[in-house]
């Protein structure tokens, strides 16, 4: 008898920056001299102080289970954190700690959604959102927000697109893979359509709210409309701002019935996250925020050198972001006048044979033409990219 996958598992694709970064290391592994612009993590160390915090606790032996939705300590230090940092006031029960902010929006989805509950996803959008959606057997509804819109959403677009099925809506700001990030006056033009639909949970992922410059930091819907706050669920995490990606520590607030429902979700899958990597992401919120601010002045520097770079080859338009560690640069007329080359996917391709230059095709985000270039690695790396995509098209 030959056992057959379920139809879930044989639709669902795997994740395809995951992908493009795999694909990296195994030509490098080859011999091939592969820089890699596609991964979604800071290249800094996690801080010393939150090592050691990780180093005590096995020491003293805090290895065992604690509770399903985070340990105390770590709920009350998240707590704090939204407090200090974005003026809101949480419970412990409205707040739950997960393997990472994919799985909290993962919980989420199973934890809300029933089948053909419509959840809007602006494009170009994290490549998980969809994925995330479908396994609950929602229905993505995309709006695409163009290059020429900032690579953001119009409160008419968000108003069209809402129907009776729309259960959640998605605001992800600073944007995975724009770098957009929305300003005051844009929240609250979405915020007014949305305050028109009690029915629309809005999600409100953050996890990139460390790495803003040009706009405000620790804004977002709820901090510019607190009436949304009894319908509003905030995803964060410790990755993006510790350089603590691989801890593997999410954690999500809203209102405490949800949470209680991704706790029931939780609960039957992975359990609590990993006691350790709790007990270090608490130091991390708790402790010296100074390595937040060092990583954003690098980023920034690294954004304004990538993009004047970029700009200047041949055939490619580079808007500039505004948070975040990425570029989204359109590429189309690149694609257009290569021999053999038909889309993004195919000039990814191309890239990693003829430049030896990894980055994600925007595809994958939902905008085709463009592809997501990560500036999450040393200036050194960034130079010799550059140098090699300049030579390649030129």
């Amino acid at each position: 008898m030959e056992l057959s996958l379920s139809g879930r598992a044989r639709n669902l694709k795997p994740s395809p920056t995951l992908a493009v970064t795999a694909l990296a290391a195994s030509l490098r592994a080859a011999g091939k001299d592969i820089i890699g612009l596609g991964a979604g993590e800071p290249d800094f160390d996690t801080p010393d102080h939150i090592k050691a915090a990780a180093i005590k606790a096995i020491e003293e032996g805090f290895t065992k289970y604690t509770a399903v939705d985070g340990t105390a300590e770590l709920k009350a230090a998240i707590i704090t954190k939204f407090a200090r940092d974005n003026k809101l006031e949480y419970k412990p029960d409205q707040i739950i700690v997960s393997c990472g902010g994919k799985h909290s929006f993962y919980n989420l989805a199973q934890a809300l959604l029933n089948p053909g509950d419509e959840v809007i996803i602006p494009a170009p959008y994290w490549v998980s959102y969809p994925p995330i959606v479908e396994l609950a057997e929602g229905v993505p509804i995309i709006i695409e927000g163009t290059m020429a819109q900032g690579f953001k959403i119009t409160p008419e677009q968000l108003e069209a697109a809402i129907t009776a099925r729309t259960k959640m809506v998605i605001i992800n700001s600073p944007s995975n893979p724009t770098g957009a990030v929305y300003s005051r006056d844009e929240l609250s033009a979405l915020a007014d359509v949305l305050l028109k639909h009690p029915q629309v949970l809005v999600v409100s992922d953050d996890i990139y709210e460390s790495i803003v410059w040009g706009e405000p930091q620790n804004q977002n819907i709820l901090t510019v409309c607190p009436e949304l706050y009894e319908r509003t669920m905030i995803l964060n995490g410790v990755s993006k701002a510790y350089s603590m990606t691989g801890w593997r520590i999410g954690y999500a607030a809203g209102p405490a019935q949800i949470i209680k429902g991704m706790k029931s979700v939780q609960s039957q899958s992975t359990s609590n996250p990993t006691s350790i990597s709790q007990a270090a992401s608490t130091t991390a919120l708790e402790g010296d925020q100074s390595s937040v601010n060092h990583m954003l002045q690098v980023f920034k520097r690294r954004h304004e050198f990538v993009l004047e770079r970029l700009n200047k080859i041949n055939g490619i338009e580079c808007p500039a972001a505004s948070g975040a560690f990425y570029l989204f640069p359109d590429f189309s007329q690149v694609i257009a006048r290569l021999d053999g080359v038909e889309n993004d996917i195919q000039l990814g391709e191309w890239l990693l044979d003829k430049a030896e230059v990894a980055m994600v095709p925007g595809s994958a985000f939902g905008a085709e033409g463009h592809m997501r270039l990560s500036f999450a690695t040393s200036e050194e790396n960034l130079n010799k990219a550059l140098d090699r995509l300049e030579k390649a098209l030129a």
